[in-house]
């Protein structure tokens, strides 16, 4: 029963990335990008990485698609223009399809061949271990990556703060 349902999501799954790729209206890929986002954290879910599919959920759905979707209805895009060089990276692309589908291949093939399985105790929390070796083993990692964040976050905000001629107080 699993089984399927987890067929069922990466059905669902591939089908929007599919749809979100060949989609003509720009609204409608973001929309089906969306839906790419959920079926993905389903997934996650039912390969019990919760935090992932969470996080997966509140950081993409929730900010960064929201974010795109009011871009997109927002700006006036020219289709035709943007469809123009489709065909001129075309290879390009293929070539980049093709080495991720091979990394793919490899990755699987790594888990069904591997020889050391590790079996995990029953009270067992990914997210547990994620926050434990994220605050210990990589926690100077961590801080130096908010440490950047907030000096990208200065500039950002004297770019939107700056005085303007043509707007009123």
């Amino acid at each position: 029963m699993l089984g399927a349902v987890f067929l069922f999501f990466g059905a669902v799954l591939l089908l929007s990335g599919l749809l979100v790729v060949t989609a003509r209206n720009p609204v409608h890929g973001v929309l089906f990008l969306v839906l790419a986002f959920f079926t993905a954290a389903a997934l996650w879910l039912l390969l019990h990485a919760e935090f992932l599919a969470i996080a997966l959920v509140v950081v993409y759905v929730g900010a960064v698609m929201v974010l795109f979707l009011f871009v997109v209805m927002m700006l006036d895009i020219n289709l035709e223009r943007v469809r123009e060089g489709f065909w001129r990276n075309l290879p390009l692309a293929l070539v980049v399809g093709g080495i991720m589908v091979a990394e793919m291949i490899a990755v699987l093939a790594n888990r069904y061949f591997a020889t050391d399985l590790k079996t995990r105790p029953a009270g067992y929390s990914n997210t547990k271990e994620l926050g434990w070796v994220l605050y210990t083993d990589y926690a100077y990692a961590f801080e130096i990556a908010a440490v950047v964040l907030l000096v990208a976050i200065i500039p950002a905000i004297a770019l939107t703060l700056r005085t303007r001629k043509d707007s009123r107080r």
